[in-house]
């Protein structure tokens, strides 16, 4: 069974509401017609504003009623409100509307899980000579420290497990090993010591077994590959899909409470339907 078909039935068992802020967006409308008629999630609008979300603010960011009213007023915050209100399960967002605001809306009205202190992001990628791997971060922190690149690892390796079975991680580099020095590879380096995952290790050699023995490390060839900054892992995920016909379903968020997608503004129906099953698996 293709992985996303089998993402999609994992996804199908919980039998979630997925708020779309954006349905006025004619992707958007389509891909929640097809959601809901393939049984994948019941797919929600924007609601009316309620009294539940104002107590969701009030209760989880200690605001005063009158600036959680007018904090509502913005679509994302309400969206994100409606998860945090328990009126629906999981947001779907980002077609129309800049990453940092879905990211923002989701830590009013969503909040962290507990423990988690950098939210992150993972791009699945799925490959047409039938590989999948995860890659992050690819959407979110522009140059996290050696302690949030540790984080983003720890959540990919969580991620991975819930949608691949099992986790390979690989912590990129320019480097493999103790060969390189620099500023960069010494945070790589310090990430996976942190986090307890290989690395530095060159993308080469975390995925072809061979080229990791000539350069003196074994490779497990990583099926998650934690890029050292965003530079990197957008860059990556971009020249996949174009040279290399990936499909990138996502970014999903990781980290929150409840499930959250952020679009890419580029996304097409079936991304929007893919992605949405992906981030439904991981909550």
């Amino acid at each position: 069974m293709p992985l996303i078909d089998d993402i999609r039935a994992k996804a199908k068992t919980r039998v979630a509401r997925v708020v779309f802020p954006e349905m006025d967006d004619p992707r958007v409308k389509e891909a929640a017609s097809l959601i809901e008629a393939d049984g994948l999630a019941q797919a929600m609008a924007l609601s009316d504003l309620t009294e539940a979300q104002i107590a969701a603010l009030v209760a989880a960011r200690g605001m005063k009623e009158t600036v959680a009213r007018r904090m509502l007023a913005k679509p994302m915050i309400r969206a994100a409100a409606m998860v945090g209100a328990g009126e629906a399960d999981a947001m779907v967002a980002g077609v129309d509307t800049p990453t940092r605001k879905v990211i923002e809306a989701a830590g009013l009205g969503i909040g962290l899980a507990e423990g988690v202190s950098l939210p992150s992001s993972l791009f699945l990628m799925s490959f047409p000579d039938g590989r999948d791997l995860i890659f992050a971060d690819c959407a979110l922190n522009i140059a996290p420290d050696a302690e949030g690149l540790a984080a983003i690892a720890i959540a990919s390796a969580q991620s991975a497990r819930a949608l691949l079975g099992d986790a390979r991680v690989a912590m990129l580099s320019f480097s493999t090993g103790t060969s390189g020095i620099g500023a960069s590879v010494d945070l790589v380096r310090e990430a996976a010591e942190i986090a307890g995952f290989p690395g530095p290790v060159q993308a080469d050699a975390a995925l072809n077994a061979q080229i990791a023995a000539r350069k003196g490390i074994e490779s497990d060839d990583a099926n998650v590959l934690v890029f050292p900054s965003l530079d990197a892992g957008n860059i990556a995920y971009k020249l996949c899909q174009e040279l290399a016909g990936a499909q990138a379903l996502g970014p999903v968020l990781q980290g929150f409470c409840k499930p959250v997608c952020d679009l890419s503004r580029g996304a097409s129906v079936d991304d929007i339907v893919a992605a949405t099953a992906v981030a439904l698996a991981l909550g």
